[in-house]
């Protein structure tokens, strides 16, 4: 089998465009589409401050990496590697380390904040707390507060970006689940570069968004990329599991299928742009929230925990 764009010799099939590529060919054209999906949708600017979530996962890392390659093209910009230690005992400790390590190998600084910092609880402590007062799983949680943490990370090192590894089968099951939990405004919040027009957040981007996650795992496989395969002992795979395992099979079939589930979903953000960001401010803290109270005051007030960062603080 010959690669279709050199004549070396292919060691992987992309079915959706019918090309076989050799090792090469896959790694220049991942690194031309996150190129192109950042040119795209106009993410990044001569002289942006942009902090990297770096999670020490496959995705998280190959976006760090490709990042810096692509520095160059912006070279008045900055990156800041930034990780969110969510307080889970005996897992997060490896990925930190993998997170710290690539960072320094590529000259990149990198900066550690932790749940414990900005709402003075763990995610143990909060899990604990809930268990046997809420069905409500882990994930729900810590997804709340992690994005609240990221906000108030790079407002901390003074990013004017927030750049997050979300792959293409990311983006689609989530629009599914939204769909399916009834969450349409969620669905909307969840483009590939999402701006609030009256600037109340910094804008956060999705450069790995139109790629495949089996291809992002197979870069950071080809590029020699060490990252953390040991599960969130928290991770809650019930339906989630079963819409991905959907989508593939329908992907298997019918290959391009995600691409035109996230098409649909883009279409239909556009549709109703005007209507994401109709939110008031959160009586509690001061972070703009589409109810009286924000998810995150929700979570940190049912653990009675002490007054955590709030939004005018940020200011």
């Amino acid at each position: 089998m010959q690669c279709s764009l050199c004549g070396g010799p292919a060691f992987y099939r992309r079915n959706f465009e019918g090309v076989d590529l050799c090792k090469r060919c896959f790694k220049k054209s991942i690194e031309n589409k996150v190129r192109s999906t950042i040119s795209k949708y106009k993410m990044l600017g001569p002289e942006d401050k942009i902090a990297v979530a770096v999670s020490g996962g496959k995705d998280s890392l190959a976006l760090l990496w490709i990042m810096r390659k692509l520095k160059s093209r912006f070279p008045s910009s900055k990156i800041f590697a930034v990780t969110i230690d969510e307080g889970i005992r005996n897992y997060r400790d490896e990925a930190l380390s993998l997170a710290r390590s690539l960072s320094e190998r590529i000259n990149i600084e990198h900066r550690v904040f932790s749940f414990k910092e900005f709402f003075k609880v763990t995610l143990d402590d909060i899990v604990q707390k809930k268990r046997e007062t809420s069905r409500v799983t882990p994930c729900s949680y810590c997804g709340v507060l992690r994005r609240r943490a990221l906000e108030i990370a790079a407002r901390n090192i003074g990013a004017n970006k927030i750049a997050t590894a979300h792959n293409l089968d990311d983006e689609v099951q989530t629009a599914l689940l939204n769909i399916i939990h009834g969450g349409v405004d969620r669905l909307l919040r969840s483009g590939p570069y999402l701006r609030d027009p009256q600037g109340r957040f910094i804008p956060r981007i999705k450069p790995l968004s139109e790629i495949y996650e089996r291809e992002v795992a197979l870069y950071a496989y080809i590029v020699g990329l060490d990252f953390q395969i040991t599960p969130c002992p928290y991770r809650s795979e019930a339906l989630r599991g079963e819409v991905r395992n959907i989508i593939n099979m329908l992907e298997e079939n019918h290959p391009g299928i995600k691409y035109t589930v996230y098409s649909s979903k883009l279409r239909l953000s556009r549709l109703l742009d005007n209507q994401i960001f109709n939110m008031q401010t959160c009586k509690s803290c001061g972070y703009p929230t589409s109810g009286e109270i924000c998810e995150v005051c929700k979570i940190i007030g049912d653990t009675n925990s002490r007054r955590y960062v709030s939004f005018e603080k940020l200011n």
